[in-house]
């Protein structure tokens, strides 16, 4: 059994179709997948979330959990406040997780924003979570300019933390890339730290569920259960040297 917490450097950049695709590619190799989300926050009562998401998108064979839902889309804690209800904390994560992962063979939890954001008044984060479970993290990164910042700045916290990372992976390759994603390619592992483990192409959220299983496994590295070859990816993807 194994447990991979799925964090990033911000919102909104790909962590639940990363989920997913990790998920489809671990289900197509004959594994048991539980997908946890801690704390879904912008979603109202009996609307979907991140974790129908995945399953719409790798399959129904997967189980899914979701611990706290609040209505407005902000950070948890504020989340939590604002709507009266009670908040996550980095052990109840941590104990689910661990429920979860005595009856499957891979359990993904999926955080809300970034590494550091709050779950709770008391400052746990889902780094904290990932402490208590002694899982890696799976940093999900943007491709474009700014995300060398962000990319270290979470590798640091991890580090600092005593969390080990698995790898940087970008969650949403564009369709056009421009000069600043093309050549972070080459930057990226430098300052995570790690090599890349997977570049998912943008639009990869809106395809069918079964055209996002086929397709899946060409995203993700070897590490992750995929096919996708980091040095092929940059070498065709990366920019040739400036004219002298």
């Amino acid at each position: 059994m194994t447990v991979i917490v799925v964090s990033g450097t911000g919102t909104e950049i790909g962590k639940t179709v990363t989920t997913a695709a990790v998920a489809a590619v671990a289900v197509a190799a004959g594994r048991s997948v539980a997908v946890l989300k801690p704390a879904q926050t912008g979603v109202g009562p009996g609307e979907p979330g991140d974790a129908r998401e995945v399953t719409r998108l790798a399959g129904e064979g997967i189980t899914t959990l979701e611990l706290a839902r609040y209505p407005e889309p902000l950070a948890p804690d504020v989340a939590a406040r604002r709507a009266g209800l009670a908040q996550v904390r980095p052990q109840q994560v941590a104990d689910a997780a661990a429920k979860l992962a005595t009856e499957h063979d891979l359990v993904l939890v999926e955080g809300a924003g970034g590494l550091l954001v709050r779950l709770d008044d008391e400052g746990g984060t889902l780094a904290d979570a990932a402490r208590l479970l002694g899982a890696p993290v799976l940093m999900v990164v943007t491709a474009g300019l700014g995300t060398l910042n962000a990319t270290t700045l979470t590798a640091e916290a991890l580090r600092a933390r005593g969390v080990r990372q698995l790898g940087p992976l970008i969650g949403s390759w564009p369709t056009a890339p421009d000069l600043a994603s093309r050549c972070n390619l080459a930057d990226l592992p430098k300052d995570a730290g790690t090599p890349l483990l997977g570049a998912v192409p943008e639009g990869a959220g809106s395809l069918e569920g079964p055209a996002f299983r086929a397709a899946a496994g060409s995203w993700l590295a070897p590490e992750l259960g995929g096919t996708w070859d980091a040095a092929a990816f940059t070498e065709r993807e990366a920019p040739g040297a400036p004219a002298v």
